[in-house]
């Protein structure tokens, strides 16, 4: 028992004293680092600003902003009035308001977005529902060549040593 995971591949929960609810990791591999995941459970309201450098799974309701620098997941239950901002993000629930992704969006079946969506990738599964824009962005192997540091320039002579070289 002890050292086995579940099917999600979680440790067993063991709270250090004073914590009424620790943090859900997963194991790691050689493949895959361990990594931690946060909830909002689905009988939860919030308003206002959310970020997460985190792993979020979203099953609640949010009205306000949304930004999250790893995947975002709304569960099934989940309603989301918000604009959204995500590296990756999977809908199970419904969002209204525009949604950024900068790899890719899977909208699930049952689940809706109303909203326009900027992102590199897209798939919407039959029996999802989507109205609104789509903006195609360009792979991250583009961004990263616009983002490599170009060489650097001769260093222009100053006016008096010009002036002395002509």
């Amino acid at each position: 028992m002890w050292g086995k995971t579940n099917d999600l591949g979680l440790k067993p929960a063991t709270a250090e004293p004073g914590t009424a609810y620790p943090p859900t990791e997963r194991m790691a591999t050689a493949a895959q680092p361990a990594r931690v995941t946060a909830f909002i459970g689905k009988t939860t309201r919030l308003r206002g600003e959310i970020y997460s450098q985190e792993e979020l799974y979203l099953d609640g309701d949010v009205e306000g902003s949304l930004e999250v620098r790893n995947l975002l997941t709304i569960g099934p239950n989940g309603k989301v009035k918000a604009n959204v901002k995500a590296k990756e993000l999977v809908v199970r629930g419904s969002i209204q308001g525009d949604v950024e992704a900068s790899d890719r969006i899977s909208i699930m079946n049952g689940a809706s977005i109303v909203g326009d969506v900027k992102t590199a990738g897209i798939v919407i599964e039959d029996g999802a529902y989507f109205k609104g824009g789509i903006d195609i962005l360009r792979p991250e192997t583009a961004k990263k060549l616009e983002a490599t540091p170009k060489p650097v320039q001769e260093v222009v002579a100053p006016p008096a040593a010009r002036a002395a070289a002509q």
